[in-house]
């Protein structure tokens, strides 16, 4: 309880006089309901405060809403409401100790998921599946509509110096992206790493969760915390993946995942049986790995052409990579997906991967 004001008005001799009332108050709380449109190919956020008292930051507290969904490519205008069902709720870095961010996910007026609701595919309920999602973005300057730190005529030096850089002309964006990592960390998000990329101002942060749906939500509140830095610095954070044309490296946000199996069966074969599940499913990968991913799917800049499939050890350049890590610890530990585009829904991404895994011929007796 704390103890507040409120103004009244009461009769004198005179007339009416203001008067203040000392009343003793809920604390006033700032919930941000944050969701993803229906927008395609790529889905963006939106979000509105709803201010409640007393919230305890259990996410089972924070209330269904509702929001016009006509405005968002949700609904038609005669039918206008869809549902806003908070899943995953963290402190707000930027209002500490009244504010909080809650993960949303869409519902329909009968309480179904909506047809835009990615979170609602993911098979996963015992968490088994680990992800870590790197997800790579570039900072552009809004008004030359390049990333920070290109020339407003041409292009900067060819790329080499700029990947996990230092120093002036070659890490550029620096203050947004230190900003980020500590509101990130602040609101208890699991970071677990940043660093400047390949292509001058393009930058990555990397984060995992134990649960295919909270790695997932972490990475959209992450997003979200980044928009509005950028936001604050007047600049744009730019998730296309090839967001200049040209001898440029494309912006991915890979994928590692593993499971139980993945994590302990010590084999070789195991692995190999679970990368060959993903062959035949090229095109069910591609769909919801994000727009545009042809320009960056090329077989050049660390990918695999968009249309083949390849797997191997330490391989940048393949489709899954089997990282070292694994090797070393007698193949006991992850595989990661280097397919997926920075601006992909991770959801989706999710819940793709585990549909593949589930159908790996896993030798018997593992």
């Amino acid at each position: 309880m704390s103890d507040s004001f409120i103004l009244c008005s009461g009769k004198t001799a005179t007339g009416t006089k203001k008067v203040f009332r000392r009343l003793a108050s809920m604390t006033k709380c700032k919930l941000e309901y944050i969701w993803l449109d229906g927008y395609q190919p790529t889905q963006s956020m939106r979000s509105k405060t709803k201010i409640v008292e007393d919230f305890s930051g259990k996410v089972e507290d924070a209330e269904m809403w509702s929001f016009d969904g006509s405005s968002t490519e949700q609904a038609p205008g005669g039918a206008s409401d869809c549902l806003l069902k908070p899943v995953f709720c963290l402190p707000d870095p930027d209002r500490l100790g009244t504010g909080f961010l809650v993960m949303c996910e869409v519902m329909n007026a009968d309480g179904t998921p909506h047809r835009s609701n990615g979170r609602a595919t993911i098979k996963d309920d015992d968490n088994d599946f680990w992800f870590g999602f790197e997800q790579e973005y570039t900072i552009f300057d809004p008004e030359t509509k390049k990333p920070i730190g290109f020339p407003a005529e041409g292009f900067p030096g060819p790329q080499g110096p700029y990947y996990c850089s230092v120093g002036a002309g070659k890490a550029v964006g620096r203050e947004i992206v230190e900003e980020h990592l500590e509101l990130c960390l602040q609101a208890g998000l699991n970071v677990e790493g940043i660093n400047a990329e390949v292509m001058m101002g393009q930058w990555e942060f990397q984060i995992f969760a134990k649960g295919a749906a909270q790695a997932g939500d972490e990475i959209w509140l992450a997003r979200y915390l980044l928009d509005r830095t950028g936001e604050k610095y007047g600049m744009e954070i730019n998730y296309h993946c090839k967001p200049v044309k040209g001898d440029w490296n494309g912006s991915g946000m890979h994928a590692n995942f593993s499971n139980t199996t993945l994590r302990t069966c010590g084999s070789k074969e195991v692995y190999e049986a679970i990368c060959q599940a993903f062959e035949p499913r090229i095109t069910e990968h591609i769909d919801v790995y994000g727009a545009d991913n042809d320009q960056r799917l090329t077989g050049l800049h660390e990918t695999q052409s968009i249309d083949k499939f390849s797997y191997g050890i330490s391989d940048r350049g393949a489709s899954i990579r089997i990282p070292i890590a694994t090797v070393e610890k007698g193949w006991k530990g992850w595989l990661e997906d280097r397919r997926p585009a920075s601006n992909a829904d991770p959801y989706m991404v999710a819940s793709a991967i585990i549909a593949t895994v589930k159908t790996a011929n896993v030798p018997a007796g593992v």
